[in-house]
């Protein structure tokens, strides 16, 4: 455990942040090596396989859930100096996360093959994203006890040990990767099937080595079987604190999916193109992510120890980072987007259309920074509703003229993203306006005797 209550707050935000940023990178590069090596395949396998990687925002809604709720509470217990309830609330998320993972393959099996069908520009690009999906899903459903584990971690003030479990990970999957999909080695390429299967046996790995630290390593939280019994009190401040957010990426997987339905007229190009595009994008996005990721516990420790002036520092500190960090990415992203692109496809046309994407895009990037900053500091205080409304509202304001424009002649794909950044600018006006009333409602006679917020 790691006492964030004292010290300097941008030291905190920055320690924390950095092996979030490698265990989030190294995250990403499962999608990345799989893009890298799909895209050898065929224009057909690219789209399947991005179409997919939206449909995984689906798992990385509820592990969110999981995720938000854990760490806003056990940081408020670590603050509270209240080891026992910060060890039953580490348990409970366990629990949840068992429920969460058998629902997932329940689910998965169910739907996959649905969604394909519907937002896929053709036959091609459905098998191959059924495909992918199907030997990826076992992977999914392991997320749910790796995030309540580091969670937990995070929310006790130590994020490197799951920055070290990812990293093992990743690299197992970028050895595995050229063997399964293109056979190196054995002559027998799998194709996308294989990508599925190369993350699946690298997360089952990570799973063991994160379960490993917890028996011989970890002494603030442990497993305790007898606190694995549903405790609903606990669960139902879990949920209220992480439904929410979880909301915020189930609207962003409609938000996706409503582009990928969009633009099917442009073609299988077009939508291969935005799904490169969008992992760059996610990819440039992780170190502002990771100082997004960090406040909760920083913000949410210095919350439960009743220290009204260090969660305002916080918000100040994170915003100052966050935005100097996306302007510096934005200016990246105008000056070198073909080679960005480029890694990853040799398609003209979906270069162009991944180029085009990623150069109009990245205009928003600062806006996008401060909505970061505010949404940490909403889970470090226990209410993510407003972060969900914030969220709510870019969707609302796309939707509509996404769909007006796209019945319009002469509609462009350019209209798609220029649309996207104003509904972005938007949001980050929304967030700023609701994370000034939250503190004003929330931080006011904070300084009283600490009070556990579960």
């Amino acid at each position: 455990m790691k006492d964030l209550t004292q010290g300097s707050i941008r030291g905190h935000i920055l320690t924390m942040a950095a092996p979030i940023a490698v265990g989030m990178f190294v995250q990403t590069l499962y999608f990345l090596v799989d893009l890298y090596f799909v895209s050898r395949i065929g224009p057909d396998a690219l789209a399947g396989v991005s179409l997919a990687g939206n449909a995984v925002m689906i798992v990385i809604a509820l592990t969110q859930v999981l995720s938000v709720g854990t760490v806003a509470l056990i940081s408020h217990a670590v603050g509270a100096k209240d080891r026992a309830r910060a060890n039953l609330v580490f348990n409970q998320s366990l629990s949840l996360a068992l429920l969460c993972t058998l629902l997932t393959l329940v689910g998965g099996l169910t739907a996959i093959g649905p969604y394909l069908s519907t937002v896929g520009a053709g036959a091609g690009i459905t098998a191959a994203g059924s495909s992918y999906l199907l030997w990826y899903l076992p992977g999914l459903a392991m997320q749910f006890p790796m995030a309540a584990m580091g969670s937990a971690l995070r929310g006790t003030g130590l994020a490197a040990p799951g920055m070290v479990v990812q990293l093992v990970t990743v690299l197992l999957n970028i050895v595995l990767a050229p063997i399964l999909i293109a056979g190196w080695g054995t002559g027998h390429p799998l194709g996308v099937m294989g990508a599925g299967l190369a993350s699946t046996l690298s997360i089952a790995v990570g799973v063991l080595l994160t379960l490993g630290y917890f028996a011989k390593l970890e002494t603030y939280v442990k497993l305790d079987r007898s606190e694995l019994v549903p405790r609903w009190d606990v669960l139902g401040r879990m949920l209220r604190i992480g439904l929410p957010s979880g909301g915020e990426f189930l609207l962003m997987f409609i938000y996706t999916s409503a582009i990928y339905w969009i633009i099917r007229p442009f073609g299988t190009a077009a939508q291969a193109g935005f799904g490169i595009g969008m992992r760059v994008m996610q990819s440039v996005f992780l170190p502002a992510m990771a100082i997004s990721f960090a406040v909760p516990a920083v913000a949410g420790q210095n919350f439960g120890a009743h220290l009204p002036a260090r969660v305002r520092d916080t918000l100040k500190q994170a915003v100052v980072i966050e935005c100097s960090l996306m302007f510096v990415l934005a200016v990246v992203c105008h000056l070198v987007p073909e080679k960005m692109v480029g890694a990853f496809t040799t398609d003209p046309a979906v270069a162009e259309v991944g180029v085009t994407f990623l150069t109009i895009i990245s205009t928003n990037f600062v806006a996008m920074g401060f909505v970061f900053a505010c949404s940490g500091l909403f889970q470090a205080m226990g209410n993510t509703l407003p972060s969900l409304a914030s969220s709510a509202t870019r969707l609302l304001s796309f939707i509509g003229p996404a769909l007006w424009l796209s019945q319009q002649p002469g509609f462009a794909l350019r209209q798609v993203w220029m649309l996207s950044v104003a509904t972005v600018v938007l949001q980050a006006v929304v967030s700023g306006l609701l994370v000034r009333s939250q503190m004003r409602q929330r931080l006011q006679g904070l300084g009283a005797a600490p009070q556990l917020a579960v």
